[in-house]
């Protein structure tokens, strides 16, 4: 019998799959490495799940509404739009992968900035697909002509963006609609925590998908619940390579439900937010460290060591020193602009002390040596 690897597309063999943060088992970690929400979901949450195991009767065994047709309404709803407007994923991973399903292939170039989003040449490679890749330079400015100029079939845009956290405006989102000819999408899974969102362009823009997630504000990666918005051609195209049933039962009812309870939320995002800009000002202004202007739910910093210095190493010291100490942050070594860098998610206040602590501790260490 022939082996599977002699007989898998070749383009899957040589696959890479996406590396997600480390996800610890046990007790007594300090996880602030995949921009989760350090605070519980809305208690309506577990209401609506229960509600759907115990009062609902047997209504697991049945199939879940194929559209999450009342969940599409409700967002809808939230932005002004119509439930034509709306398409519901498993996770905005879901949605992003429909989009390329869609629009990329082997003559279909699928862009992205670099950095951003690491799951994005994964889903193109998966497809087989050609990409269009822009850097980014230090400085984060959005590359206006370099995005309208890719030739790619569809671009998509983190903003914020990540890992830095940096936020584009609508005017320079505007900039690159006006000048791009692709389908440019905004993936806006951060957006909650920023200062503005690029929904008041999809009137104007047809060329517009905006997707979003309620992994991150929302306390439910768990759940995994994601959604696009975008113009009704764009989403019946969507819908034609979506999975039956993506969406499930349990997922649907607590998607609605967070998203019925805005002043619980509002009440976290606005706590996150002021806790993510307290340690930007410490660790920029009084450690002296460079730091982005975070407009997400986490920071990206430059660690300084005692004697000052910065780089590849000394990020690769502190990620290994809070490691020793069970505190998970994020570091990214494979490429120049991301490796003297460390990715901390927000926490609570104690998880936040804790970090802030072991970083004290980290340079009183490298003072002693």
């Amino acid at each position: 019998m022939p082996s599977a690897s002699s007989l898998v597309l070749p383009h899957v063999g040589k696959l890479h799959a996406y590396t997600p943060g480390l996800q610890p088992t046990g007790p007594g970690w300090v996880k602030l490495n995949t921009n989760e929400c350090p605070y519980a979901p809305s208690p309506r949450v577990a209401e609506a799940i229960r509600h759907e195991l115990e009062a609902a009767g047997d209504a697991l065994r049945l199939y879940p509404n194929p559209q999450s047709s009342p969940l599409r309404r409700q967002i809808a709803a939230l932005h002004g739009l119509r439930e034509e407007n709306v398409i519901v994923g498993n996770g905005s991973d879901d949605v992003l992968n429909l989009l390329v399903r869609c629009f990329g292939g082997p003559s279909a170039p699928t862009g992205f900035t670099f950095p951003s989003y690491s799951l994005y040449p994964v889903l193109v490679a998966i497809q087989d697909g050609a990409t269009a890749v822009v850097p980014f330079t230090r400085e984060m400015a959005l590359p206006v002509e370099a995005i309208a100029a890719s030739g790619a079939r569809a671009f998509f845009l983190t903003s914020p963006n990540a890992p830095t956290g940096v936020a584009f405006s609508n005017r320079e989102i505007s900039a690159v609609l006006a000048r791009f000819t692709g389908l440019l999408v905004v993936d806006e899974a951060y957006a909650p925590f920023a200062r503005e969102n690029a929904v008041p362009l999809l009137a104007q823009h047809p060329n517009l998908v905006i997707t979003r997630t309620l992994s991150k504000a929302h306390a439910l990666a768990g759940i995994r619940v994601g959604y696009a918005l975008a113009h009704a051609e764009v989403i019946d195209l969507l819908d034609r390579v979506r999975d039956s049933y993506n969406v499930n039962r349990l997922s649907q009812a607590a998607a609605i439900a967070a998203l019925g309870d805005p002043d619980y939320y509002a009440a976290i995002i606005d706590k996150i937010k002021a806790t993510r800009d307290f340690y930007v000002h410490e660790w920029g202004a009084k450690l002296g460290w460079f730091t982005y202007p975070s407009q997400a739910n986490f920071i990206f910093t430059e660690p300084r060591d005692a004697a000052g210095q910065s780089g590849p190493a000394v990020a690769k010291s502190l990620d290994d020193f809070l490691l020793s100490r069970r505190i998970l942050v994020r570091y990214f070594p494979s490429h120049a602009l991301t490796a003297s860098f460390l990715r901390i998610s927000v926490g609570n206040d104690d998880e936040m002390l804790a970090v802030n602590e072991a970083i004290d501790a980290w340079l009183k260490t490298a003072k002693q040596t």
